[in-house]
């Protein structure tokens, strides 16, 4: 039977919209120093959508063109029973160009992920994202101030035997990591993993002050090159990362440089947040309440405004700064509440 024909999602600088990264929790289990503060709020959990909910809302997106749905967070695998929703949405998933959804991912920071690999493949997932800025124990406390790189590793080593594609994502942090980079490349690459370096964002106040930790990606590169040879490469993974070939390793590297490269202008990327709020932008403060919507006398048709005004109001590009000592963050909110 024919799949009917979608309206897709295109905004007002005519990016069509395919790529959903879907928040289900703002709680996490580390406390990473440059992500939130140690003694973190969380949201209350009557704020948050339920599961039934996030499926619903998915539907919606999956009904105007997106063909990809990245479940993030916090830590997306401290949700009791999140199992139900990659299930849920695990039967959605079809070949390409079927007119649904064609991807089901996930980004994980990995410490619960040894008891989540096996059904999330039998589920449909096929890669995971997991979030890795050292392979050093006492360096991983302090950065995360959690003693849980065991439970990453054995994480890393459950999605691998259960035949996920593991990108492992690392943000570039002056002074803290930069000496480490080409270790954990070669290792990521040893292991037959991807590695994407980001620079740090801000986002939400945290304890420390950004800008001692900035670490344009320009400078890592020059500093690669001195002992790899880095061949430019036209993978594209639907995010915004650029990526390069190592000749040495044989891996993939990708790099994304919110702050000294932007990558707005192919943008095909919206979030929603576990209440519910669509974020265009990451980097803006424009959003639209969609929690509004599916709790209405009439959600469908609400949802389609709300949707509608998501591409009215989603900016050209996002302005991220790290410039100043002291300087507030471009937002308020952390990452934890937009997703990763």
């Amino acid at each position: 039977m024919p799949q009917q024909a979608v309206t897709p999602l295109v905004d007002s600088f005519q990016r069509r919209i395919s790529y959903l990264r879907l928040s289900v929790t703002d709680r996490c289990d580390l406390r990473c120093t440059y992500c939130m503060p140690e003694r973190m709020q969380f949201l209350p959990r009557k704020e948050v959508l339920s599961l039934e909910e996030l499926y619903k809302l998915s539907l919606g997106f999956i009904a105007r063109g997106v063909t990809k749905i990245r479940i993030t967070g916090g830590e997306p695998l401290v949700r009791r029973d999140i199992g139900d929703l990659f299930t849920a949405l695990g039967r959605k998933l079809g070949p390409k160009g079927h007119g649904g959804l064609e991807e089901m991912t996930l980004t994980t920071n990995a410490t619960q992920l040894a008891g989540h690999a096996d059904a999330l493949a039998r589920a449909g997932v096929k890669r995971v994202n997991i979030s890795l800025d050292t392979l050093d124990r006492a360096r991983f406390e302090q950065l995360s101030r959690r003693n849980a790189l065991p439970k990453v590793l054995e994480g890393i080593a459950a999605a691998k035997e259960a035949g996920l594609k593991v990108k492992i994502n690392t943000v570039a942090l002056k002074g803290v990591n930069e000496d480490e980079l080409p270790d954990l490349i070669a290792w990521a690459h040893g292991e037959g993993f991807e590695l994407t370096l980001i620079e740090v964002m801000p986002l939400g106040e945290v304890d420390e002050d950004r800008v001692d930790h900035f670490l344009p990606l320009s400078q890592v590169r020059e500093q690669l090159e001195k002992r790899w040879t880095l061949i430019p490469s036209s993978h594209a993974s639907g995010g915004p990362a650029r990526y390069d070939q190592i000749e040495e390793t044989g891996g993939r590297l990708g790099m994304i440089t919110p702050l000294t490269n932007n990558f707005c202008a192919g943008c095909n990327r919206i979030r929603v947040t576990a209440t519910g709020q669509l974020y265009p932008c990451l980097g803006g403060g424009e959003r639209v309440d969609l929690r509004a919507a599916l709790r209405s006398d009439q959600p469908e048709a609400n949802l389609e405004a709300a949707l509608i005004e998501a591409m009215t109001i989603k900016p050209e590009r996002h302005h991220f700064d790290i410039s100043k000592r002291g300087a507030d963050p471009a937002q308020p909110r952390h990452m934890s509440m937009t997703g990763g």
